[in-house]
């Protein structure tokens, strides 16, 4: 329900928010229009110490669509990282990508001890960039956001299960593991107990929907 373009010399991004029904109108009454949460929100995220787009400008356009330009954040989606840049199996690109789930855990994990949950943490809509030999990590897609102290455990299992949404391919249980295990460093009011509760429970329901998307096997 949108139109997104690249204007990749100068690094802008374009996105166009098409009405999702009737009842939008409605929900930006209370909530704000759809570019109007995504500017606000990448703002929040930004204020916090998190990377996310800076915004340019934004406005309305005829039949109820709205429009928001922003800066492009660096690096690629993880998705991205995952499957082309560090797929291969030699010493230096595993140890990159141990690096990188190591690096992510704990930048989600900090994300969520600061109260933040994303809309969809599908592992495309972070971004990371090296940088001094570390990982840079950048949120986008942050119109549905919400911010709560402390997240509820609904929503830090929801989000979870999210970056599960990967093929066995893209990321072995040693993986996911050890982006877990970093994820639990940073969030202290959870006990080992609760956090290996809720680290099972979401891979069980990344599984579940894989398998019924017909993207991974029984």
């Amino acid at each position: 329900m949108a139109r997104v373009a690249l204007h990749e010399a100068n690094g802008i991004y374009y996105k166009e928010f098409f009405p999702r029904s009737p009842i939008e109108k409605l929900k930006a009454l209370v909530k704000g229009s759809r570019a109007t949460r995504a500017r606000l929100h990448s703002e929040a995220l930004l204020l916090a110490g998190f990377d996310a787009p800076k915004n340019i400008s934004w406005g309305q356009l005829g039949n109820s669509r709205e429009y928001l330009f922003t800066h492009a954040v660096p690096g690629f989606g993880i998705t991205t990282w995952l499957r082309n840049e560090l797929s291969e199996r030699d010493p230096s690109s595993l140890k990159k990508r141990r690096q990188l789930l190591r690096e992510l855990g704990i930048f989600v994990g900090r994300m969520h001890a600061t109260g933040f949950i994303h809309g969809d943490l599908r592992s495309s809509n972070v971004m990371a960039a090296e940088h001094l030999d570390r990982f840079q990590f950048s949120l986008i897609d942050n119109e549905r956001n919400v911010r709560k102290t402390p997240p509820s455990g609904k929503q830090l299992l929801k989000n979870i299960m999210q970056l599960n949404m990967l093929f066995p391919s893209d990321l072995t249980r040693s993986d996911r593991l050890r982006f877990f295990r970093a994820w639990h460093t940073q969030m202290r009011d959870l006990t080992k107990v609760e956090a290996e509760i809720l680290g099972v429970e979401a891979y069980k329901w990344a599984c579940r929907r894989l398998q019924a998307k017909g993207k991974m096997s029984i």
